[in-house]
């Protein structure tokens, strides 16, 4: 077996690499169950990726940055997108292991950048849940008082967050949101081929909504509305793509469960590639239709769809559209709080976290420890911080996973052509760089809070990981033995 040459003297400790063809894929005995096929891979990667982004973001971008170009800006968002996928399809088929992006950077770059990368999306992951929790209450608590139904104030939201009207202090928690986390580990916990089934039923459902916007809508188009399509001119419209490129990812999260794939080396890849494309379809003809039917500056940036269509005379179908995008949202939960548990769960087994979090349920085989420990902290960020707030922990963590990942996938393919890859990236090495640049791009739209908050997690995430993971390190006792 060929071993990958690890480095000497003062790097050795922190730069030693995986090896990429260790057959062993659970050091400690700890185990996944394969249970997922094709189909169900690719329902969660159009889980992850198809959520506030069609029914929320699509609205506020159309309003505000692009017009009509708006499906213009979806289109660079994704091609920027596919550049970065291309490279997460030719590890998800080389190395058929959870952690994703983690293991990928641990077994090309080495041990400390592989930690950086699996800290950082600890948190983008969680903030994301987080995010996403607060915004389906809000459309609950609409929803709630569209029917007339009251609840007691000091449930409805974070504290700081009461709208006008409400007195300051009403507000202790958001506990519809604190409930839903805590639901989707529960789910996530009663073993991947159930929760894969109730997963994968949503995203029928939620696909089915798009798919009637998108046919109704249709004969309700007026081409006056395209005029002008690009009213905030080009730029207009890569402003927009830096905006809405964080809705078209979510394969990422999902590649985390190649361990629990039936034929990881030939499912994988395809299902990310059939993922993105299945949803960059969606977000184009449904961003037609919408500035089709509504001129651009009478688009709602909040509820977008359900109020077109109440504009033009079918409030039934918009409150239909509402309920849709309620579950539909409830998808990205469950790909993002399951990319996070696996990121986890893999920096334990790999002895860089306590092994303590690696332990799997003896029937099911999921990791349960790690799936409540990241249930609980979402559930305490979306029922104790505004969105605003909570959103400023996401986005570039995921940014620099996808340019490290673009990096491992050039250097892997000049380092080791001999390694047996179920997929290869094109054109390379033009399409990662494309996701390199792209993604360095978008991180100067951050703002410094961002930036802020990113340099305090690594700073704790690499005083853990001196003082613990360096030691604990699998690769560490293999090397001292």
């Amino acid at each position: 077996m060929t071993t990958t040459r690890q480095p000497t003297g003062i790097s050795s400790s922190i730069f030693r690499r995986k090896p990429i063809d260790q057959i062993d894929e659970a050091p400690g005995g700890q185990s996944l169950n394969r249970a997922l096929g094709l189909r169900q891979l690719t329902a969660i990667g159009v889980g992850g990726i198809i959520g506030a982004g069609i029914f929320s973001l699509a609205g506020a971008v159309a309003h505000g940055k692009a017009g009509p170009a708006v499906l213009i800006s979806f289109l660079i968002a994704g091609i920027a997108s596919a550049a970065a996928a291309f490279s997460y399809a030719e590890f998800a088929g080389l190395i058929p292991k959870a952690g994703s992006a983690y293991t990928y950077g641990y077994a090309v770059l080495g041990e400390v950048i592989g930690w950086t990368i699996g800290w950082d999306l600890l948190l983008e992951y969680t903030a994301i849940v987080a995010v996403v929790a607060i915004g389906i209450s809000g459309y609950f608590n609409d929803l709630l008082g569209f029917l007339d139904i009251g609840l007691p104030t000091w449930m409805m939201g974070a504290p700081g967050t009461e709208p006008a009207g409400v007195a300051a202090g009403s507000y202790r928690v958001n506990l519809f949101a604190v409930l839903l986390c805590l639901l989707i580990a529960w789910i996530l916990n009663q073993g991947m081929k159930n929760a894969a089934r109730f997963e994968t039923a949503l995203v029928f459902l939620k696909v089915a909504v798009v798919i009637v916007v998108i046919v109704v809508g249709a004969f309700h188009i007026k081409a006056g509305n395209y005029n002008p399509f690009f009213p905030f001119g080009l730029s207009g419209a890569f402003t927009g793509a830096a905006t809405v490129f964080f809705a078209v990812f979510g394969y990422d999260a999902m590649s985390t469960a190649a361990e629990e794939s039936k034929d990881s080396q030939k499912h994988m890849p395809k299902a990310i590639l059939y993922s993105l494309a299945i949803s960059m379809v969606l977000y184009v003809l449904a961003c037609l239709v919408l500035t089709g039917m509504v001129n651009f500056k009478d688009i709602s940036s909040e509820s977008a769809f359900s109020s077109a269509f109440a504009s033009i005379g079918l409030p039934a179908l918009g409150a239909v559209i509402a309920i849709g995008a309620i579950l539909g949202i409830l998808t990205v939960l469950f790909t993002f709080m399951m990319g996070a548990s696996r990121v986890g769960f893999s920096m334990s087994r790999d002895g860089l976290l306590p092994k303590w979090f690696a332990k799997t349920h003896p029937r099911r085989h999921v990791p349960t420890r790690m799936t409540w420990l990241l249930g609980i902290a979402s559930a305490l960020i979306a029922g104790f911080l505004p969105i605003a707030e909570a959103a400023e922990l996401t986005n570039i963590g995921i940014l620099l996973a996808f340019v490290l990942v673009c990096v491992s996938v050039i250097v892997l393919r000049y380092k080791r052509p001999d390694l047996p890859r179920g997929f290869r990236c094109p054109g390379m090495p033009i399409v990662p760089i494309i996701g390199i640049v792209f993604s360095l791009w978008l991180i100067t739209f951050l703002d410094p809070e961002t930036w802020l908050r990113f340099g305090v997690w690594f700073a704790v995430g690499l005083v853990i990981y001196l003082a613990y993971g360096r030691r604990k390190s699998l690769l560490a006792k293999d090397s001292t033995e």
